[in-house]
């Protein structure tokens, strides 16, 4: 007797219908390998175990929005002799997440600022941290356009709660009333209770200047997001430098430039 039109429907009804999809392979296993009830009963829960830990990895990998599927194992660490590998690979366990503690990346541009940024974000989603990653014009966007509809209190509180914020581009666009003080008022929840990411062009002796209009309200916010902070300095030419032509098309297109002078 088939037990398949049986089964599959009880499956269904306790949320375990994953288990099908390896049913039939493991059941011939089982037989081959003359396995006890209990040996194959322990596969299957195995199985719809990893099932469900790929579904909620993929699920936080979406949720985060991450630019790019940027690792730490795609980082290029060679170009950068001066960075810190050893901090970088501490923080890739996540101890800074139980410690709720920020981490500072600063760096030119094109120095794999938001990379390293994403990768220790992807590190997180393995070890099944919920992640935000935004730009910090997003974020503030995000709030203001919050407050037009009568929500920002709300997304104040979601983006409060989220384990891992992390926040590119801080300091690119100059921080004006009230995106200044969104940030603050958001670094203030954030304080000693989750953990934050933040990425910058400019150094951080320079970070005030990202709060124009309000140097008080800067003291303050900055005051939060150094405090107990881990830092992370990449100084290096840019990776995104243009490509460097072929000798043979370099001394072409020079003398037809000099040709086109005469």
């Amino acid at each position: 007797m088939n037990p398949m039109p049986v089964l599959s429907p009880h499956l269904k009804q306790l949320r375990l219908s994953g288990i099908l999809d390896s049913l039939e392979a493991r059941n011939r296993q089982a037989i081959e390998s003359k396995l006890a009830y209990t040996e194959f009963l322990a596969l299957l829960v195995e199985d719809e175990v990893a099932r469900r830990e790929q579904k909620k990895f993929v699920t936080r990998l979406r949720r985060a929005a991450f630019r790019s599927s940027k690792t730490l194992e795609q980082f290029d660490f060679e170009r950068l002799p001066e960075l810190n590998r050893a901090l970088v690979h501490e923080l890739a366990t996540g101890r800074y997440l139980e410690e709720k503690s920020p981490v500072l990346i600063v760096g030119p541009c094109g120095t794999g600022k938001s990379h390293l940024a994403q990768a220790l974000g992807h590190c997180a989603v393995r070890q099944g941290v919920d992640v935000a990653f935004m730009t910090c014009s997003q974020l503030t966007a995000s709030l203001n356009a919050a407050r037009a509809t009568g929500g920002y209190e709300r997304r104040l509180a979601n983006l409060a709660r989220v384990p891992l914020l992390i926040i590119d581009d801080f300091g690119l666009k100059p921080l004006r009333p009230p995106a200044d003080e969104d940030l603050h008022e958001l670094m203030a929840e954030r304080y000693e209770s989750v953990a934050t990411i933040v990425t910058s062009n400019l150094d951080f002796q320079e970070w005030d200047q990202a709060f124009p209009a309000n140097k008080l309200l800067a003291s303050a916010t900055l005051d939060r997001m150094r405090h107990n902070a881990y830092c992370l300095v990449l100084d290096g030419t840019s990776y995104r430098a243009p490509r460097q032509l072929p000798t043979v098309i370099h001394n072409r297109l020079a003398s037809g430039s000099k040709a086109a002078q005469a």
